[in-house]
């Protein structure tokens, strides 16, 4: 390969690729998706279904040279490598065992892909708990000396990863955001870090969509306008339970468990009643006025469900679809519970798309356009900072 295509490259390896949201919008980027990987077998089914390569398996036990020989390149020849290690170890819910939780080592193994590979760039997203999540203590014997020093011992996972990626001489930008602002009909936070190589000067991408704007194309888009025209066709979909629907028949759109006359809240609210919290997901009903809330993988459960707008029943498979971005012809394979996880675990396609435009614009160098006008540089600042309100961001 010359240098000159070399440059012009844009094949990516994908791991933990799960029902391929995060590929799905690289792909209507621009870029070239040429193998996925994958533990979860009906994922590694989806994938399959759908006509793409993966290897199926657990990255712990996956050469990188294997990856790289399946996908036909070479060290330092893919354009990108992209992943989200499984997110329950950090989730802001539940325990946060973090690092200890033997899941939360599967990071290390993106790290030592991304070191053997060496691409041009890479993302790493996950929930963004990650930001937050407590380093536990490592015994000597779990950790590699050249690594894990005792002074990031003291701080976070993402202390350590930041450190990894450091070590390995990429340059890093990360920070928290949210799919609605890049034209997702959801509410949807995530942990995003991008890495370059070669100290390209990489940035998180800019919002798209916001909550208030004088055009209406670039407002956030509803639930409406994502799953409406599905309403009367519900197909595949989960079923609350007779108790349940009679109770979510009194709650109207955007309302939950505090819609319920008074005298049956007690009941419907079990355990829960004398929790603190603002249990806003119990049994909540959706408005179609507003983007949805996150999608969770099964939409039946008790503290976060997620009662359609209209019908006195849960979203339906191909509505979780929709509101994720997939393709209607996308095919999900597995038993219902399998396909709603897939597609509850997915990067929304839009926001994978906007990840995989501003890489591009960086290679491309098409991300600015250079001026040598002064005047008027306050006022272009303030619009700047405030279209990167949708996300928190850091630049190693």
């Amino acid at each position: 390969m010359t240098y000159k295509q070399y440059y012009k490259n844009r094949d990516v390896i994908s791991f933990f690729s799960g029902a391929m949201g995060l590929d799905i919008g690289l792909q209507n980027a621009g870029l070239n998706v040429k193998i996925g990987q994958d533990f979860d077998m009906a994922c590694l089914d989806t994938m399959q279904a759908n006509g793409h390569k993966v290897i199926g398996g657990d990255i712990r036990n996956i050469a990188p040279e294997d990856m790289l020989n399946a996908a036909g390149l070479s060290i330092g020849e893919p354009f990108l490598v992209c992943g989200g290690p499984p997110c329950q170890p950090f989730s802001t819910a539940g325990k946060r065992l973090g690092i200890n939780d033997p899941r939360g080592s599967l990071f290390m193994d993106f790290i030592r892909m991304i070191d053997y590979i060496r691409p041009r760039f890479f993302i790493m997203e996950n929930v963004k708990g990650l930001m937050s999540a407590p380093l536990k203590h490592i015994p000597h014997a779990d950790r590699s000396n050249d690594k894990i020093t005792d002074e990031e011992r003291l701080g976070t996972v993402l202390d350590v990863v930041l450190g990894e990626f450091k070590r390995l001489g990429y340059k890093t930008v990360y920070g928290i955001l949210d799919a609605v602002n890049y034209g997702v009909p959801q509410f949807r936070e995530r942990f995003v870090l991008i890495g370059s190589r070669d100290s390209e000067e990489i940035f998180l991408p800019i919002p798209t969509h916001f909550q208030f704007h004088q055009d209406r194309q670039y407002q956030w888009i509803t639930l409406k306008e994502a799953i409406g025209d599905l309403e009367n066709e519900t197909g595949e979909c989960a079923s609350f339970g007779a108790e349940r629907t009679r109770l979510l028949e009194l709650i109207p759109q955007g309302g939950n468990w505090r819609d319920l006359p008074l005298d049956l809240v007690e009941q419907a609210m079990g355990g829960a009643y004398q929790s603190g919290g603002g249990k806003v997901g119990f049994y909540r009903r959706l408005s179609y006025s507003q983007p949805a809330p996150t999608l969770v993988t099964s939409p039946i459960q008790k503290a976060s469900m997620l009662c359609h707008p209209t019908q006195n029943r849960p979203l339906s498979v191909r509505e979780y679809a929709r509101i994720q971005q997939f393709p209607d012809n996308w095919r999900f394979t597995g038993t219902v519970a399998a396909k709603y996880r897939q597609i509850g675990n997915a990067v929304p396609v839009g926001l994978a798309k906007a990840l995989g435009q501003a890489i591009l614009s960086v290679a491309d160098e098409t991300a600015e356009i250079k001026t040598k006008r002064v005047r008027g540089t306050d006022v272009h600042n303030k619009i700047k900072q405030a279209m990167v309100l949708g996300g928190y961001a850091n630049a190693n």
